[in-house]
């Protein structure tokens, strides 16, 4: 459906579609303002939920995509591996007493983080070293809506 041949894509009522995850987050958040999955149009909280879903797309979502490829070159998988790893470290103590990336709140950037650990277990990238991500992702896969989800996607 994407017409870059990748996802995310969201495709509306209408037959528009909308593409890249933070844009599709912003999206659903302002579409359900009461779950404040996303906060109000023109607040600091905005702008802070905007440098986190752009964060997490630019510096992890695309240094997954190498792990991914089985036609990347083992030292460049190496050099993928080091840099997630470096931005987990960051996360990690971005989250330190924190429940969630915004403090007590859950936003759209922690469902886009959880699926970066969803990933890391997968590449076999062990989350022990950053103790507050892998808190925060038992925190995230505990939520019911999240259980929901992994069921219907035949993930658990």
């Amino acid at each position: 459906m994407n017409p870059l041949g990748y996802v995310p894509v969201l495709e509306l009522d209408d037959g528009t579609r909308v593409t890249e995850g933070p844009a599709i987050a912003q999206y659903v958040g302002d579409k359900a303002p009461a779950s404040k999955i996303v906060p109000a149009s023109g607040t600091k909280e905005r702008y802070q939920v905007q440098e986190w879903l752009n964060f997490i797309t630019s510096e992890l979502h695309k240094s997954f995509g190498p792990l991914f490829r089985p036609t990347t070159p083992d030292a460049y998988k190496e050099i993928s591996r080091a840099a997630i790893a470096g931005r987990f470290k960051w996360i990690d103590g971005k989250l330190a007493g924190k429940q969630y990336l915004m403090g007590d709140t859950f936003t759209a950037p922690d469902a886009y983080l959880y699926v970066m650990t969803r990933w890391a277990e997968r590449m076999e990238m062990d989350l022990n070293q950053w103790p507050n991500l892998k808190a925060f992702a038992a925190r995230m896969a505990a939520r019911p809506k999240v259980q929901e989800a992994l069921k219907a996607e035949g993930l658990v």
